[in-house]
């Protein structure tokens, strides 16, 4: 089987790289990143001369770009995806986008003969890079059993959410949704904890055992108190998926007062230059308000 992967951002570099070492014959392309295109052809990858040639030497693309437009790009636009792909191709789209543009592009899709997935990942580039990350699949259960060892490569689960395409990215904003209100709610405690004198270090061992503990207070918490914002996934990826989210729910009339929150104070960031810096760095909004930093105390 020969894959072909589109997009090597932060995510899809990784990934790319994983696929590489599970022995699968890979050809990339991402017009964007021509150092990251370099380094996975380093690694074995063969380059792709664009899109629509990636799709002709392939039997299924992976595309991995920040929103809907640029997975529409990707597939219908000038040697486009769709352009070369041959009677059969399947696509898994594993960037996150709204689920209705996720069918739309589905369904366009299908009419030139290309089945498609939508598989959207969650565990930022940490777990990338480890292959450990959570991926959410929508559309033919025949097409994610197809492709069941590729996913097992990139994740440590993959779970199919649904036959219609667009479930995978229904249940990614879902996810985003608990993942930015978990970080916020993070920052307001250790932020509370740290204004009333006690250590936040010792905060956060005294309570992530308990009911309060998470995944996302796990990995997050740590860079908030080393002050360590690179990102593993930007606040302005993140303010897209929030948008995506409110979108969806005010399509559907579901209240979105949390969500809409934390969109806020990210936007907030994202206007005073933060953009780039990792979702954990919700810490900033509370730390300028109150002016006092959440760090682990010396000695």
């Amino acid at each position: 089987m020969t894959i072909g992967f589109v997009g090597l951002g932060i995510m899809g570099l990784p990934m790319c790289k994983n696929l590489l070492k599970a022995g699968y014959t890979v050809v990339a392309f991402d017009p964007y990143a021509a150092t990251a295109l370099q380094d996975v052809v380093s690694c074995g990858a063969i380059r792709g001369k664009s899109n629509a040639d990636v799709a002709a030497q392939s039997d299924v693309v992976i595309t991995m770009v920040p929103n809907s437009p640029h997975v529409r790009e990707a597939v219908f636009g000038k040697d486009g995806i769709a352009e070369g792909a041959k009677p059969g191709l399947d696509i898994i789209d594993m960037s996150s986008i709204a689920p209705l543009e996720s069918k739309d592009i589905a369904e366009k899709c299908l009419a030139k003969g290309i089945n498609m997935m939508d598989a959207p990942v969650s565990g930022g580039e940490p777990k990338a890079i480890d292959g450990t990350l959570s991926i959410m699949c929508g559309g033919p259960k025949a097409l994610f059993d197809k492709y069941q060892d590729v996913l097992k490569v990139l994740g440590a689960s993959a779970v199919h959410c649904g036959d219609s395409n667009g479930a995978g990215n229904t249940v990614k904003l879902a996810n985003q949704i608990i993942v930015a209100c978990n970080i916020a709610a993070c920052a307001e405690a250790f932020s509370l904890a740290t204004m009333a004198g006690v250590d936040p270090e010792q905060v956060f061992n005294a309570i992530r055992g308990g009911l309060a503990g998470s995944t996302v207070m796990d990995a997050k918490v740590p860079m908030m108190m080393n002050g360590n914002f690179k990102p593993g996934f930007k606040i302005d990826l993140h303010i897209k998926d929030l948008n995506n989210a409110l979108d969806t729910g005010h399509g559907l009339g579901t209240p979105m007062l949390l969500t809409s929150q934390v969109q806020e104070m990210m936007q907030w960031l994202h206007n005073h230059d933060c953009g780039s810096n990792d979702h954990s760095a919700i810490l900033k909004f509370y730390e300028q308000i109150t002016g006092v930093e959440v760090r682990k105390q010396e000695g």
